[in-house]
């Protein structure tokens, strides 16, 4: 439970992220809330996992899972152009993310 509770804190990082985004600096009410219940989610679950993850092991994965779900968002609903090279470190990234779990 405690890896889906991580899981859950990465994807409202992705959340609160992107409504922060659609705020506009936070001069839209509606999407302003929206960016701080996001974030009180994404610490809660954070919270949650830490109880039992190390934070050497739990902080990386949450602003990887926050880090490639941006530019995921990013690139599909903001149209985000990323150079060709980026991509090699995105990759990098996902291997990372997935290293730290396996050998954890």
């Amino acid at each position: 439970m405690t890896w889906i509770y991580l899981v859950v804190a990465g994807l409202f990082e992705v959340v609160w992220a992107t409504m922060m985004k659609l705020s506009n600096g936070f001069s839209h009410l509606g999407y302003s809330a929206a960016t701080v219940v996001g974030m009180i989610l994404s610490f809660g679950f954070l919270a949650l996992a830490t109880k039992h993850l190390p934070l050497s092991i739990a902080y990386p994965i949450w602003t990887g899972i926050g880090a490639v779900g941006a530019i995921i968002v990013g690139l599909v609903f903001f149209k985000d152009t990323i150079a060709p090279v980026t991509w090699i470190f995105i990759a990098m990234l996902i291997i990372g993310i997935i290293g730290i779990k396996v050998t954890s």
